[in-house]
């Protein structure tokens, strides 16, 4: 019987408190893309691996293309660091394989979007990340629990507008604070 207390945390922005220490998930700023009793998955929107977008799409060897916005690509967590996803405004289009995040924003796996950014007809806002941050049932309520996240409601300006050294800081800055003020017995927004 599912628990009538779940909340699902899909849309929201996780922010790793100062107790996370090191690692990928340290300073972190992770969206929310699922979240149910199943377990959560998101992706970290910050974190900028030493790649540019022009150098997949030029490795898929698409018939057209045209981009040349030199976006970086960004680390989305430690799971399936070989798969992509594609974290998009909505739009009239349909891809192959897409799930409707919010009313805004969707998560995109399919080499039909890919091949859309290639020839500059893909959606206005994307963010491109290999990997994703997974949690198993119970997983991210536990770390919940013992404060390692701090969670608020996305701002999608900060995951496609911001810079990516900036955008914790501009998340935490909806709340009134920086991240210089967390310290390891920060709790919940």
């Amino acid at each position: 019987m599912p628990d009538s207390a779940f909340t699902s945390l899909r849309d929201h922005f996780l922010i790793a408190l100062p107790n996370l220490g090191e690692g990928i998930f340290a300073h972190s700023l992770i969206f929310i893309c699922e979240h149910d009793e199943n377990g959560a998955m998101g992706l970290i929107v910050n974190r900028p691996l030493d790649m540019e977008v022009d150098e997949i799409l030029e490795q898929l060897d698409f018939d057209e293309l045209s981009y040349q916005q030199h976006q970086p690509v960004f680390a989305g967590g430690p799971v399936h660091t070989d798969r992509g996803f594609v974290l998009h405004r909505r739009d009239h289009q349909h891809w192959d394989a897409s799930i409707e995040v919010s009313s805004e924003i969707a998560l995109t796996t399919s080499l039909d979007i890919l091949d859309a950014i290639a020839n500059d007809s893909g959606p206005r806002d994307t963010l491109i990340a290999l990997g994703y941050a997974g949690w198993s049932p119970g997983q991210l309520e536990q770390e919940l629990a013992d404060n390692a996240w701090l969670i608020l409601p996305a701002d999608y300006r900060v995951m496609f507008e911001v810079p990516a050294d900036q955008r914790v800081d501009a998340a935490l800055a909806k709340l009134g604070i920086n991240f210089a003020q967390l310290g390891s017995d920060s709790g919940h927004a």
